[in-house]
């Protein structure tokens, strides 16, 4: 039980005070804060969407609470075209493989 304790005063430290004292302010630099946040979230939302090959637009998913976190773990288990794909050669293997070929 002062295991489970310590965990819960933990979690409240790291989670619950920044948001408390964000919330205790005034309405409007409260809902700045938030804005800003949740336009953060999806711009680092969509650049990561587009670099695995897949629409921006599947960001909004993000604002939909409980969602967010289900997409985030699916998302990490499908296949990401970036890594899926051969690698390429480089440059010099390239050139003299052209070079060779004129001869």
């Amino acid at each position: 039980m002062e295991m489970l304790d310590a965990v819960v005063a933990l979690l409240n430290a790291v989670y619950w005070q920044p948001w408390a004292a964000i919330m205790s302010t005034d309405p409007w630099t409260a809902n700045l804060v938030m804005a800003i946040l949740l336009m953060l979230k999806l711009i680092f939302g969509g650049w990561v969407l587009a670099k695995g090959g897949r629409s921006p637009l599947w960001a909004l998913v993000l604002l939909i609470n409980g969602a967010d976190i289900l997409a985030m773990w699916l998302y990490a288990y499908i296949r990401w075209p970036f890594v899926d794909r051969a690698p390429a050669r480089p440059a010099a293997e390239s050139t003299v493989a052209a070079d060779a070929g004129t001869d």
